[in-house]
């Protein structure tokens, strides 16, 4: 048993990476979006949707400009069915599926008064999820750190002779907080640098990305609320710095994209 947990350990950790996990435990790209598309007409039937107001016009605006871009950074191998509901809820929410299927809530506009720039923003952050993969390669990671926390285990035990359920509570723990959080956190820092690059190619300026983050600071008290080392998210501060230092590539890109 211990040998072979170890050779199994050690094939694992020879693959690219979590994309090619997640291909191998059957989610490849195909097989996700279609499942998403699946997902998507559920939760639609279940939702308001909001296709009239001035607010679901500013957001399907926002998205049909920043379209032709992503399809343009899709690198992903397989064509992007994009479409974009909007739908009427307090909530302050918006999202995208593997494959292109988005939605955005209305009370992300109204709590946040966002202008049409700022929306454009989230549009683009959502995108760049989809685009990036990041559902699939999470769920490679979340295969890999499943099985690597359970042969850690074993491990522990075979050699100290503890508590089973004492090692499973350590190894859950690891897998919380050492594996899935900052791999999230990674993931929210690339959707925002893709997402900046797609709303300047689309003639917004990307400075109104960091006005999004702004404005969430200032209703979450600094934004201390939705960061930190036990969020998957980064904190609102270390999001608008990183975005900060790229202002000026995309602001440049924002400049020729105004003047055609």
């Amino acid at each position: 048993m211990k040998k072979s947990s170890i050779t199994l350990l050690s094939v694992i950790l020879t693959l690219s990476g979590c994309t090619t996990v997640a291909d191998m435990v059957g989610m490849d790209s195909k097989t996700l979006n279609a499942q998403a598309g699946s997902n998507y007409h559920q939760i639609l039937s279940k939702a308001q949707i909001d296709t009239t107001s001035n607010t679901a016009k500013t957001i399907q605006r926002a998205f049909n400009r920043l379209r032709p871009h992503a399809n343009s950074l899709n690198n992903t191998g397989m064509r992007f069915d994009w479409q974009m509901t909007v739908i009427k809820d307090p909530k302050e929410n918006a999202w995208a599926m593997p494959g292109g299927k988005m939605a955005f809530y209305t009370g992300l506009v109204q709590n946040y008064h966002l202008t049409e720039s700022e929306i454009a923003a989230i549009v683009g952050h959502e995108m760049a999820h989809a685009l990036l993969e990041h559902s699939k390669k999470q769920m490679g990671a979340g295969v890999l750190s499943d099985l690597t926390v359970q042969l850690g285990a074993i491990a522990v035990q075979t050699r100290t002779g503890y508590d089973h359920d004492l090692i499973n509570f350590g190894a859950s723990m690891l897998h919380e907080y050492g594996f899935d959080k900052p791999y999230s956190r990674h993931h929210e820092y690339e959707a925002d640098a893709l997402g900046m690059q797609l709303m300047a190619m689309a003639g917004y300026n990307p400075a109104d990305a960091i006005n999004v983050w702004k404005k969430m600071n200032a209703k979450q008290d600094g934004g201390s609320k939705a960061g930190g080392i036990l969020s998957t998210h980064p904190s609102n501060n270390s999001r608008i710095q990183a975005m900060e230092k790229l202002l000026p590539k995309n602001r440049a890109i924002y400049e020729r994209a105004i003047r055609r």
